[in-house]
């Protein structure tokens, strides 16, 4: 099982952001997004949820050209994005059942749990903090789990003992076989981690 990215491009107002991009993505692997601002790591992240379209090159998932049907990869990816994709009038415990229905399979309270939700659990996200909001984002990672996550600065909000909680949640799915591309200011430390520069369209690190 693999993801492989082949001569993506970004062209936003007119403006070409990035051109001939590729990388590939394995089972236990983590690539970190790095680039200056507007260097076009949310529009890469976006492009690869199938948010945006990328005019040129493809997307491949365990070999296959996604193009044409995109329904299997996109059953198989989790992406969190800047804006919280909430439900406001519902609780952390609501939006994560709104995701198991949509999706048909998932578990709620091991999820709420490891994002120590409980004592929130059942208050409207309306009320809630920026950092409470991103840690429910961050919980239907493991309430809907999926093999790759594709991450738009996961640890914006969060205080240093979340980013830890977090990073060891990461950790885990990495150690378990899962993939994760993540775009962040924040160095998490990883052993491991590869980096996609957007600024030069290298990758390093890795074997």
């Amino acid at each position: 099982m693999s993801l492989a990215a082949h001569d993506l491009s970004c062209i936003r107002q007119e403006r070409q952001i990035f051109s001939n991009l590729s990388f590939t993505l394995s089972k236990g692997e983590l690539l970190w997004v790095k680039g200056r601002n507007g260097a076009g790591k949310s529009s890469l992240l976006r492009i690869m949820a199938q948010l945006l379209s990328s005019p040129t090159g493809r997307i491949e998932w365990a070999g296959q050209d996604i193009s044409e049907d995109p329904s299997e990869y996109l059953q198989n990816i989790r992406y969190i994005g800047h804006q919280d994709g909430l439900k406001s009038v519902f609780t952390p415990r609501e939006n994560l059942q709104f995701w198991i229905d949509y999706l048909g399979t998932g578990a709620i309270k091991p999820a709420l749990s490891a994002l120590e939700l409980d004592a929130i659990a059942d208050s409207p996200v309306r009320i809630l903090s920026a950092g409470q909001k991103k840690r429910t984002q961050l919980a239907k990672l493991l309430a809907v789990p999926a093999p790759v996550w594709v991450l738009d600065e996961p640890v914006s909000s969060l205080d240093v003992h979340f980013i830890d909680l977090f990073r060891d949640i990461l950790k885990g799915h990495i150690a378990s076989g899962g993939m994760a591309l993540l775009a962040t200011h924040q160095d998490l430390g990883i052993a491991g981690t590869r980096i996609l520069n957007l600024d030069q369209l290298v990758v390093e690190g890795g074997e």
